[in-house]
């Protein structure tokens, strides 16, 4: 596979006000950046430990296609800078991504970076993305390190806003207990900062970079153990605020307020879970100084991991469900027919039964009641008779009848065609695929073409590139029914889902799109309908699967795709 996604799995721990995939240049045919990109954040901005200067050696020059150890064969180029650069890779030989970093044998860090990534692989910790390689070899060091298909880093979800209390609950006790069991073997981390914490689709929450990140930047610090406590303290803040808690903004985040200090997250932001906030400052806050209303500190992952233990368990919210309503008595079926209203409170005094009839008249009375009864049953009976003969021959005159009229409210809607105003091509991880070219699946002639790259391995895109996909603008909300496309290749197979998102460039990933409809095929069109009724001004057209296509003008034989035309109907 030529691409695979970095969202989930950043290789080199890119720090700063967004993620260097989010700032990568422009990249060569080749995959290699033309320009080093440069690191944003700053010691203060993350509360890490000094750094000491950069090595002078300059970064192997290394492409796309280069085979390490004749196995790991690199992909994506994620980060190029301080004389070392990291990779998306596919390891060959056992048909995974895999993470590589890479730097020169004589840069001044690079038995540091040996000896981080081989006390890391020791560790074995399933907390912890693992350390698979840490090889000296043609001049060149490079670490392998797992690659997560599954998972999605802190900072991406914390874009969309802060976590419920118990996501921050579990984070916070998964990593406070990771780094604990890490520093008693010895290890620190230095660099434990939002794009050092990733989700995966189980719940579960990974640190990586343990240890390798800080050697690859030559970070280091005198008191480790308490600059990775306040920095879980600083993750657990950001995860409650959706705020950095310093003055500096950083990983996309805005800091607090320039002379205000710090101040706890309730103060911050209203519902923000008392006991979740107390723990953040006690984390944070290490000197001691901590408010009055706050217990003594946390100088080590151990008091964290002890203070969290103390807290009352913070259970998942409760699924939503909406009682159904409550039988309705009459007020005769209650028992209470032509009794007062009794008031809440109120005790309701015994009524004394009456007498029953037990003389003459009252025996005469009820023999008259009963007669009236009966009396008026029969002709409540020879009513309803007379009713249903009438109903029935009403019923033999219309089946004679023809109906000259339509129900106007069970005609279908008229099927009408969209116009699009706009487009643009939608990028999840790695690079672009012809964004030039994104007008010509609506320009009205099939002979143009949008293209993907061409695939070494499929149908299925994943796990190397989620998908690739356009966006396009319809001018204004409507209510989308279908969407037909025109394929250039034919094969097994090509799926195509669509979302409906806020822009052209959309502000969330795939998972936090409302998806409208999805379709498959093995031929050169494809309809996909709207499985429930969305109304939206923007929808991604995204592309999971191609198929096996032969050369062509523009591209070799492989898993590729191209689409020449597009309609929506609403």
């Amino acid at each position: 596979m030529a691409e695979r996604s970095t969202a989930a799995v950043d290789v080199a721990d890119n720090s700063g006000d967004e993620p260097l995939t989010a700032q990568a240049d422009q990249s060569t045919a080749d995959g290699v950046a033309k320009n080093r990109e440069r690191e944003t954040d700053s010691d203060e901005a993350q509360g890490s430990g000094g750094a000491e200067s950069p090595g002078k050696a300059s970064a192997p020059e290394l492409h796309s296609g280069h085979k390490l150890a004749r196995r790991y064969r690199l992909e994506d180029c994620v980060t190029r800078l301080d004389g070392f650069s990291s990779w998306r890779a596919v390891d060959e030989k056992l048909r995974r991504a895999v993470g590589v970093h890479v730097l020169p044998a004589d840069h001044t860090r690079a038995r540091s970076v040996l000896a981080a990534a081989r006390s890391s692989a020791l560790l074995g910790d399933p907390r912890f993305v693992q350390v698979l390689d840490a090889v000296e070899e043609n001049d060149l060091v490079y670490v392998v390190h797992e690659w997560l298909p599954d998972a999605t880093e802190l900072t991406t979800l914390l874009a969309s806003g802060p976590l419920e209390p118990h996501d921050a609950y579990q984070m916070v006790s998964q990593i406070a207990s990771a780094m604990a069991a890490a520093h008693r073997e010895g290890l620190a981390h230095l660099r434990l900062n939002p794009n050092a914490v990733l989700r995966t689709s189980t719940g579960q929450w990974r640190i990586r970079g343990l240890a390798v990140n800080a050697a690859l930047r030559g970070v280091s610090s005198d008191t480790p153990q308490r600059t990775d406590t306040e920095a879980i303290g600083a993750l657990l803040y950001a995860a409650l605020t959706q705020r950095w808690p310093y003055e500096n903004d950083a990983y996309g985040l805005s800091g607090l307020p320039k002379a205000v200090g710090l101040i706890a997250p309730d103060q911050v932001r209203a519902g923000v879970h008392r006991g979740l906030s107390e723990l953040a400052m006690r984390a944070l806050v290490n000197d001691g100084a901590t408010a009055s209303r706050h217990e003594s500190a946390c100088a080590t992952p151990e008091d964290l991991v002890k203070a969290i233990g103390e807290m009352p368990r913070i259970r998942p919210p409760e699924p939503a469900f909406t009682a159904p309503p409550e039988y309705q008595r009459t007020t005769y079926q209650q028992g209470s027919y032509g009794r007062p209203s009794v008031h809440p409170g109120a005790t309701q005094p015994v009524q004394t039964p009456p007498p029953p009839l037990q003389s003459r008249t009252g025996k005469a009375l009820k023999w008259a009641v009963s007669a009236l009864l009966i009396a008026a049953l029969g002709l409540g009976s020879w009513q309803l008779a007379d009713a249903l003969m009438d109903q029935s021959n009403s019923d033999d005159k219309n089946q004679t009848q023809t109906t000259d009229g339509d129900d106007n409210s069970a005609a279908p809607k008229p099927v009408q065609q969209l116009k699009i105003q706009g487009s643009q091509e939608y990028v999840a991880s790695g690079s672009a695929q012809a964004p030039e070219d994104v007008g010509n699946t609506y320009d009205g002639d099939s002979s143009t073409y949008w293209r993907t790259k061409q695939y070494t391995e499929g149908p299925t895109l994943a796990p190397y590139k989620p998908g690739v996909g356009i966006v396009y603008d319809l001018g204004s909300s409507h209510e989308l029914s279908a969407a037909s496309i025109g394929l250039r290749y034919a094969g097994d197979h090509t799926t195509v889902k669509l979302y409906a998102t806020d822009s052209l460039n959309p502000s969330t990933g795939i998972g936090g799109m409302k998806e409208i409809g999805t379709a498959e095929t093995s031929g050169t069109s494809l309809t996909v309908k709207a499985s429930k009724t969305v109304k939206t001004q923007y929808v991604l057209l995204w592309i999971t699967a191609v198929p096996n296509a032969p050369t062509d003008g523009y591209s070799g034989a492989g898993y590729k795709q191209a689409i020449t035309d597009v309609k929506f109907t609403g």
